[in-house]
């Protein structure tokens, strides 16, 4: 098939593949790293609309970027359509984002018991609602992200669809599974082929996409517009390469442990500098800022070594790593590591 752009509203998309919000990991530096290959467009972490009304320094933090990032749409998720316009249109102040996301899909229960995320599939017109009072408050296109419903017993992902464009919304973003299931099963891809039927504005599918078989198996079988990337993307942001380059029949070729080394360490600098900046916002910290790095880039770090020899006494070893460079050490052995035993 061939990658072609995709337009919501009046953004362009160079290519339709899109890095989904994952609350704790896509900030700045990882979203920076996957621009580098072939994201599309990239979202911030879930952004709450009444910390962005106070001006909270902590919730403003999640709205650091840099124009390398761009496009790049802000997350926002609350349950009151005033606050999300006050948000929207504190976000448009800003001029570092293209859009604005709703987010009415989020499964985890400290937000859906605040009436938000994936609570707000329970009422499609408040959802009409909130679209149409966000776009008026923004000069930005609106979309919304969401779920085919809170439960097979709540499957309304067509109401809601169907209400959010007569709403205003510019494009939806549609993880293919119940709010219920969170990650777990298989996605259903004949709804979402439906979903794509029944609107005008542009369908993206987010779901199992794990590498490029899976995202042409999402195109060919539903006919969405664009692929939104979540956990595939954590420790492999080559995936939007590979996606890009195979969906546009070109050669695909596997970063090399140089490569891959290189990602990982600008990867790990770029954080350190996030949390440097987000350290002089926010009251101290316990900890220093190279041992909040630290903390924050194990997770990153262990799914970017995923397949390497000698991983399990490395994530032993990790837990103890407090500094900058020993954590460029610890990464530099272990390739060197990997080095050595593909030789012997």
């Amino acid at each position: 098939m061939k990658i072609t752009p995709l337009f919501i509203g009046n953004l362009k998309i160079d290519y339709p593949i899109f890095l989904a919000p994952m609350a704790g990991y896509t900030n700045s530096p990882f979203r920076y790293i996957c621009k580098k290959f072939h994201c599309g467009m990239v979202f911030t972490e879930l952004v709450t609309a009444e910390g962005i009304l106070r001006r909270s320094a902590k919730t403003m933090l999640f709205l650091d970027s840099f124009k390398e990032e761009r496009p790049i749409a802000a997350h926002i998720y609350g349950k009151n359509p005033d606050s999300l316009a006050g948000a929207a249109q504190i976000i448009d102040s800003l001029n570092r984002f293209d859009s604005i996301d709703i987010n009415c899909g989020c499964p985890v229960q400290k937000i859906v018991k605040k009436d938000a995320g994936a609570a707000l599939m329970k009422d499609p017109e408040k959802i009409k609602s909130m679209v149409k009072i966000v776009t008026q408050a923004t000069s930005l296109p609106v979309t919304i992200k969401t779920r085919l419903g809170l439960s097979k017993n709540c499957f309304n992902i067509f109401e809601v669809a169907q209400a959010a464009e007569e709403g205003g919304a510019k494009a939806i973003f549609v993880h293919a599974r119940f709010a219920s299931q969170k990650h777990i099963g298989h996605v259903d891809l004949n709804a979402l082929s439906r979903v794509k039927k029944e609107l005008n504005i542009p369908v993206i599918g987010n779901g199992s996409i794990l590498n490029s078989k899976d995202a042409l198996n999402m195109f060919n079988s539903t006919g969405v517009d664009g692929i939104m990337i979540g956990r595939g993307a954590i420790g492999n942001p080559w995936i939007f390469d590979e996606i890009f380059y195979n969906l546009s029949d070109s050669v695909y070729k596997l970063p090399t442990p140089s490569e891959r080394k290189n990602a990982i360490e600008e990867h790990l600098r770029r954080l350190h500098n996030h949390v440097i900046k987000g350290s002089s916002a926010v009251k101290r910290s316990q900890f220093t800022s190279e041992q909040v790095t630290c903390i924050k880039f194990r997770n990153h770090l262990l799914k970017y070594l995923i397949g390497m020899k000698g991983l399990d006494c490395f994530r032993k070893s990790l837990v103890k790593i407090n500094t900058i460079s020993d954590m460029l050490i610890a990464i530099d052995n272990i390739f060197k590591f990997n080095k050595l035993s593909i030789v012997e």
